[in-house]
């Protein structure tokens, strides 16, 4: 196949912005639109300034007026603009008339493309700090069908014009990888960051479709944005797509667990169930607003040292069957997983765990890098209507059942503890499975890995067959 894409120069590492819009300005075969909404044109200048645009710019267009927007691209059923929904729109329409209007015999050796962003920055009181959609639909070889990168940011900046100019380099930096790095969607995340401080901007969101990225998992490539560096948290849902954080987690009732799920087991189902019909009962509590979070620090991932992807995928897999919303986060410490929901939602919080989990957040140790130490990790865990349901443990050497009411805490601790206990902080889930409390996921793995009988009786419904099947976590036949 003739390669319409590859230079007469190699460009060293990391080239300039404006040694990657000239690239894409003299390949003769590059040709599309802009279309960008909100903060100007800051992507398509770049092509402008650096020369040769006549060839690659067939339009740039910035629908500012919402009623010209609408006109153009459809109204939103829920009346907003910076949306993945409007950036999906503004695609489809601006490469149905990139199509239609240049003749058949014009489009023999070109890579139609379309670019797009939908975006809000500071506002004047400089309350919310802005963010957007921007994506990309393009083609790598003539008439062929179309590949898809979309993703969402937030601005770290508090200054509009340091906002738009971030967003002008991302963009360039999308659409250089996007025809010169599609054939390894790693590095090409990593690029995008080009010339760009890391505490500029967060991408939080990234999704590849397409012929050329047939192969990519996109739940992969939310793990990389953490790896990267690039955001704190990410979410996919049971249909395993990525989805944006903030649309799972606004205004919602919020229930969390936090696990290794290596694998998921009954424990963790019981725990979920009987966590949730316990929440659905708080008087602030509506049930079709709330949302249910199975996470996974980075932290456990990377538990032994290096980041082992089929681990992930194999957790990620086994929850998504259970039609569970995952979230993979930079978050140790549950106060800092705490602070990240109350940024999206106000309304009543809980965190279900077991008691193993809940004594290792009354360690000390665990607070040293906070200046007002445990008690400031827990003015910000409990400043909202955060509860804590707490999953029973059975003592091995007494088959004494742990709960609240008598966990052994550092003496220390003990009042502090009592405060947050008798304020109804602390919730204990007495209809657990007893039968369940000795099944624990460590375990498991071990007989999994040693061939041992027995392993598939902890387990949900299926998920032992899935194990089985696409040999997770060690698992063989012979």
């Amino acid at each position: 196949m003739t390669s319409y894409l590859i230079g007469d120069q190699p460009f060293e590492n990391k080239p300039s912005i404006e040694a990657k819009a000239l690239r894409i300005n003299l390949n003769n075969h590059i040709y599309g639109t802009f279309a960008e909404i909100g903060a100007g044109q800051e992507v398509a200048r770049h092509f402008f300034r650096v020369g040769g645009a006549s060839g690659t710019i067939a339009k740039t267009i910035s629908a500012y007026d919402k009623n010209f927007s609408d006109t153009i691209y459809g109204e939103e059923d829920d009346g907003r603009y910076v949306t993945e929904t409007r950036l999906n729109r503004m695609l489809d329409h601006e490469m149905r008339l990139l199509e239609n209007r240049i003749p058949e015999d014009k489009q023999e050796n070109k890579l139609f493309f379309t670019l797009a962003n939908t975006v809000a920055t500071i506002d004047f009181a400089k309350k919310f700090k802005g963010h957007g959609w921007m994506g990309i639909r393009y083609q790598v070889s003539p008439k062929s069908a179309y590949n898809n990168i979309t993703l969402h940011f937030r601005f770290h900046q508090t200054e509009a014009k340091l906002q738009q100019e971030v967003l002008g380099v991302v963009g360039v930096n999308l659409i250089y990888g996007a025809f010169y790095k599609y054939d390894d969607p790693k590095k090409l995340l990593r690029y995008l960051y080009d010339h760009i401080d890391k505490d500029a901007l967060e991408i939080d969101t990234i999704n590849f479709s397409g012929p050329v990225f047939e192969s990519v998992d996109n739940r992969l490539m939310s793990l990389q944005l953490i790896k990267n560096g690039m955001t704190e948290a990410v979410m996919f849902d049971g249909s395993e797509n990525n989805v944006l954080p903030a649309r799972v987690l606004y205004k919602k009732n919020i229930l969390a667990l936090r696990g290794s799920f290596r694998p998921v087991t009954m424990v963790n189902v019981d725990m979920f169930q009987k966590s949730y019909d316990i929440f659905v009962q708080e008087p602030n509590v509506e049930e079709d607003k709330t949302v249910v979070v199975f996470e996974i620090t980075l932290s456990n991932l990377m538990a032994q040292g290096e980041l082992d992807e089929k681990d992930f995928m194999d957790r990620a897999k086994l929850l998504c069957s259970l039609g569970h919303t995952v979230m993979i986060s930079n978050f140790k410490e549950y106060y800092r997983l705490v602070d990240y929901f109350s940024h999206y939602s106000k309304n009543q919080m809980a965190l279900a765990m077991g008691v193993n989990n809940f004594l290792e957040i009354f360690k000390e140790d665990y607070y040293e890098d906070l200046s007002g130490g445990i008690l400031e990790a827990f003015g910000k865990m409990f400043y909202n209507n955060l509860k804590v349901y707490l999953y029973p443990m059975e003592e091995k050497q007494s088959g004494k059942i742990i709960n609240s009411n008598n966990l052994r805490l550092h003496p220390r601790m003990k009042e502090f503890y009592k405060f947050f206990k008798y304020n109804g902080k602390v919730v204990d889930i007495f209809d657990y499975e007893e039968k369940y409390l000795n099944i624990f996921s460590r375990e498991i793995l071990k007989k999994i890995k040693d061939k041992s009988e027995g392993w598939e009786e902890g387990l949900p419904s299926g998920i032992a067959e899935m194990i089985k099947d696409q040999h997770m976590f060690g698992y063989t036949d012979d």
